[in-house]
């Protein structure tokens, strides 16, 4: 039987396959985002940087896979930035970084970019491969600062592309 493994920590996308009924094994890639963007052109357009963090992960992911899962599996890499006044915004990391990212956006409109990778793994092998980037409009509102410094007390903006969350607390 084809296994599904995600290949992302992230617990709305589990949550969605989930959702749809499947059940994926999950393992978490091991790339340095930030690494794997500085090595990029900088001219990439951006719909492309996050298709190739996605492919990354994708194939760090099948590099991992134990024997069993590596007979027969599709391996799912994804990630997702906000571009927003021309530049990618990833995972703000700690709460100042997420104050000064909610005060760059609040009020504004920015694109919520996610890159999707599948590869089709038969006896270790990948076999097909596809990838896409979808592009999400995203208009934010304007929270006061205590509704902004609750959030961030939240935890959520913290480890998430833009400092948000479509699926979440904001």
């Amino acid at each position: 039987m084809t296994r599904i493994v995600l290949g992302s920590a992230s617990k709305g996308r589990l949550r969605i396959l989930r959702q749809a009924g499947i059940d994926p094994t999950v393992i978490v890639s091991n790339i340095d985002e930030d690494a794997l963007i500085a090595s990029l052109d900088p001219d990439m357009p951006p719909e492309a940087v996050v298709a190739k963090l996605a492919n990354a992960k994708a194939l760090s992911v099948a590099a991992q896979l134990p024997e069993e899962l590596a007979a027969d599996c599709v391996v799912i890499g994804c990630d997702s930035m906000l571009y927003f006044n021309g530049a990618l915004c990833g995972k703000p990391g700690y709460e100042e970084a997420a104050r000064d990212q909610w005060t760059a956006i609040a009020g504004s409109t920015g694109y919520l970019l996610t890159g999707h990778a599948l590869l089709r793994i038969v006896a270790g092998v990948v076999t097909h491969a596809e990838g896409d980037t979808g592009s999400t409009t995203v208009h934010f509102g304007d929270p006061s600062e205590d509704e902004l410094s609750r959030y961030i007390d939240s935890g959520e903006p913290l480890g998430v592309a833009g400092a948000f969350t479509l699926d979440g607390l904001g």
